[in-house]
């Protein structure tokens, strides 16, 4: 394993105001109540491997992917990826990081997925032969080479998801995040989501994924490492096979000891 982790963060913090009830919206932003959704997180993920984060809805796995990502700023505390402080050189973050999220929106459903690729594409900074090129690439990489030029709305779910890792690889980062991937996705297509994850993407190429969910199964299949996330906080981490003792104990043991919570919408 390389010396750098991929993703280091230490003491991360992050609040959000309550938003008002009636008349809320005219109290001051800051008399409001707040909630954290990271309270002091600590985490280190090796380059080459595929990290699982595991927790209920509203545990903080978005949050955290978009302090990585660089979409939000923490209140307190440091993350870095492949070293380079998110609020130092955002910049520098975004060459090595690319991102897909479950039930992806922000596609233009009246363009090609060819389109919507050279778009994006350019906003990474990518013109001419070069960007060609790479959308080349990542549409063989991700089997839509044959679909590239229908329109996106055309597309199935699967097929959507596929080209929002299509758009996350554009730009040939060396970390990938994915936050709930498969959430909408029939058995066939989610199946082929983890397996592109898994085997092409950090088996055959290397890259470090670092991918949020709930559910279980996903998770088990997936996963070199683990970290179960709740309120906030790392309850507990590890790899896959030290943490089950090679099989001896179940994910779901471990995260029902690990978490206490009610209704954490949990997937077997």
């Amino acid at each position: 394993m390389s010396a750098v982790k991929a993703v280091s963060v230490e003491g991360l913090v992050k609040s959000y105001p309550l938003a008002g009830k009636g008349l809320g919206f005219i109290i001051p932003h800051g008399a409001r109540q707040r909630v954290k959704a990271l309270d002091g997180l600590d985490l280190a993920i090796d380059q080459g491997t595929c990290f699982c984060l595991l927790g209920p809805n509203g545990a903080g796995k978005t949050t955290l992917i978009k302090i990585l990502t660089t979409l939000v700023l923490p209140d307190s505390g440091l993350a870095r990826v492949f070293g380079f402080d998110v609020e130092k050189k955002p910049e520098e973050v975004k060459k090595h990081i690319g991102c897909a999220f479950g039930d992806e929106r922000s596609f233009y459903w009246r363009l090609s997925g060819r389109q919507n690729l050279e778009f994006f594409g350019a906003l990474n900074g990518l013109h001419g032969g070069g960007l060609q090129s790479r959308i080349k690439e990542v549409l063989d990489l991700t089997g839509l080479a044959e679909k590239a030029d229908l329109l996106f709305n055309t597309y199935s779910a699967g097929m959507r998801q596929m080209l929002a890792l299509a758009r996350a690889l554009i730009s040939d980062p060396g970390l990938l995040l994915v936050d709930e991937p498969t959430r909408s996705l029939d058995p066939m297509a989610a199946e082929g989501i983890r397996i592109f994850l898994k085997k092409r993407m950090v088996g055959e190429m290397g890259k470090t994924v670092l991918l949020a969910t709930h559910d279980l199964a996903e998770a088990g299949e997936l996963a070199d490492f683990l970290a179960v996330i709740d309120r906030g906080r790392i309850a507990v981490s590890g790899s896959l096979s030290g943490l089950t003792g090679n099989g001896q104990r179940s994910l779901r043991e471990i995260y029902e000891k690990s978490v206490v919570r009610s209704g954490t919408g949990l997937e077997a």
